[in-house]
């Protein structure tokens, strides 16, 4: 049985992208390690997600 997703944090930061337990200099390179830890998480006894949503966040600073 697989749930409805499942939905990651990713923040762009200084020296590239982050989320909570990943981080990567690339978008590439995040979506990978995302991928790869959700696989690892999750076994034949749990739901796995349809879906793995990559929800951005990014500052902007505006001059007043």
């Amino acid at each position: 049985m697989r749930s409805t997703e499942i939905i990651f944090e990713i923040t762009e930061a200084i020296e590239g992208w982050c989320d909570r337990a990943q981080h990567g200099d690339s978008l590439e390179e995040i979506r990978r390690d995302i991928k790869e830890a959700v696989n690892c998480y999750f076994d034949d006894t749990m739901p796995w997600p349809k879906l793995i949503r990559l929800y951005f966040v990014r500052d902007e600073v505006l001059l007043a």
